[in-house]
């Protein structure tokens, strides 16, 4: 037998996550499994703001956190795996899943000498948020001027990156000087601490004739503060609002909608998995930009299984630079 380990919610969340809204518990999983079926091994597991967003949506207490892993095929009675392949599945914060339907599992991207992890972050769904937000969703146009914040985060620094391959000027919002000096590193025109500047006045500087392009990841009193330096007709993405996920209550404003009327402001909200089938053809692109040295990522790897809750606690903390993954 195996003995699995997996976290499961115990409550949930009010303001910010904690360790007690989390219980690591064990499961018995059998050595032998049926026909068609797997079991394998978590390798790497993500760690995503969007888990704190689902809480109250699709989890209740007592069910396994969400979340996507990396992991290896230990034992196998399907044709299409064998024992040591690599695969990627939903499983949630598990250590070791019997796949009893492989319909689950993922196909990998061919990494070539990247490593696995990219298929987490980079070249996962993160890197297909800000490629897609991007290509389907933004359309930024060379010349124009794209703003994201949180700009230092898995998504954020792909989609500055790219934009800045479509010849736009970018302008990156993070939380820590560090933060900021890799931002200027990976070629943003401007990179601000909106822990150390007054906001309005940067974005007055770097964008005089306006942002064109808005990727937003943190929403909150942030967002508010940049819907005035819109350009007339400008582009808002929404992709997420980690700024207000642990607020309790509901917010009395600012209220953004003036601005939006004033400018004539276009504001989307985004869901990766609303293009799912167009995945493959996003890692393809990402991976080879990868490849090719075009496109940089750093990832926050936490040590350990049983140390997930505090990897997930850290992204309300600011302590993650690009992907935060746990090394099981």
């Amino acid at each position: 037998m195996v003995i699995a380990k997996k976290w499961v919610l115990v409550r949930e969340f009010v303001g910010k996550p904690k360790n007690g809204d989390f219980s690591l518990e064990e499961e018995i999983l059998p050595d032998e499994v049926n026909d068609g079926e797997v079991l394998c091994e978590a390798l790497y597991l993500s760690v995503d703001p969007y888990v704190r967003f689902l809480c109250n949506v699709m989890m209740k207490p007592g069910d396994t956190v969400v979340g996507e892993q990396i992991a290896r095929v230990t034992t196998s009675k399907n044709l299409k795996y064998s024992v040591g392949d690599v695969i990627r599945l939903s499983s949630g914060w598990r250590s070791h899943t019997l796949v009893t339907d492989v319909s689950q599992i993922e196909a990998m991207p061919d990494l070539g000498d990247l490593p696995l992890s990219v298929v987490l972050g980079a070249a996962g769904v993160t890197g297909l948020t800000a490629f897609f937000g991007l290509e389907d969703k933004l359309q930024p146009l060379e010349g124009e001027t794209l703003l994201v914040n949180s700009a230092a985060g898995a998504v954020g620094s792909v989609a500055g990156q790219i934009a800045k391959m479509k010849g736009c000027t970018v302008i990156g919002f993070a939380g820590t000087d560090d933060k900021v000096e890799w931002l200027k590193e990976l070629g943003f025109d401007h990179a601000f601490n909106y822990k150390k500047v007054d906001v309005d006045d940067a974005v007055s500087m770097a964008a005089p004739n306006g942002v064109h392009c808005y990727f937003d990841n943190v929403g909150g009193y942030l967002s508010t503060q940049i819907l005035p330096h819109m350009h007339r007709g400008g582009r808002v993405l929404i992709v997420g609002s980690i700024a207000t996920y642990n607020d309790i209550g509901k917010s009395t404003g600012p209220y953004p909608f003036e601005d939006i009327l004033k400018k004539c402001v276009n504001v989307n909200g985004f869901s990766i998995y609303d293009m799912y089938q167009k995945w493959r053809y996003g890692e393809v692109h990402l991976v080879k930009l990868l490849q090719q040295g075009k496109l940089r990522h750093r990832e926050t790897i936490t040590e350990g299984f049983e140390l997930m809750p505090s990897a997930f606690i850290g992204l309300f903390e600011g302590t993650c630079t690009g992907k935060a993954l746990v090394k099981a």
